[in-house]
């Protein structure tokens, strides 16, 4: 099902991004898609072209990591790209504050404030990947260069590294 009836902040988001083409390929399930493996399952897509939007607090600070859906975010490599002090995993009211979205559904833009954006270049591996679109229920299809533009991220390398 496509629909963007139930995230008008987010369809508005895509629409002043020129991007009104994808308004139309988000995709709504019955089932949640709050997990990336959730999300991987509805789509029928490989986990690591989900893209996970975490909120981390740095010194404080609400600061947005896209991360591919197979992999975990470090958050001390976090820390040194953003010469913070300390950073945090915020409590999910935090969450919805910094970005008007509840965790689950949190899209790479269009959120309510603007924070520095992270992106691990895991991304990059895949053509396509498939991102929340502001409810936990609906995602939508982007390329990931594309994705880190319209979010304003930084490519980065903050994966967790397998040992």
């Amino acid at each position: 099902m496509t629909t963007t009836d139930d995230a008008p902040r987010f369809a508005d988001a895509l629409r002043e991004r020129g991007l009104d083409a994808l308004l139309g390929r988000v995709r709504r399930f019955p089932d949640a898609t709050r997990t990336a493996a959730e999300a991987a399952a509805a789509v029928g897509c490989e986990l690591s072209q989900i893209c996970k939007s975490l909120i981390f607090a740095a010194d404080g600070e609400p600061v947005l990591v896209l991360m591919d859906g197979a992999s975990r975010v470090d958050v001390e490599r976090v820390r040194a790209e953003l010469g913070a002090t300390k950073v945090t995993r915020p409590k999910a009211d935090v969450v919805r504050e910094a970005t008007g979205y509840a965790i689950g559904g949190v899209p790479p833009f269009g959120h309510v404030t603007r924070t520095r954006v992270l992106a691990d270049r895991s991304l990059l591996a895949h053509d396509v990947v498939w991102a929340a679109a502001g409810t936990p229920h609906s995602v939508f299809p982007i390329a990931p260069a594309d994705l880190v533009e319209q979010a304003g991220g930084r490519l980065v390398d903050v994966r967790e590294r397998t040992p």
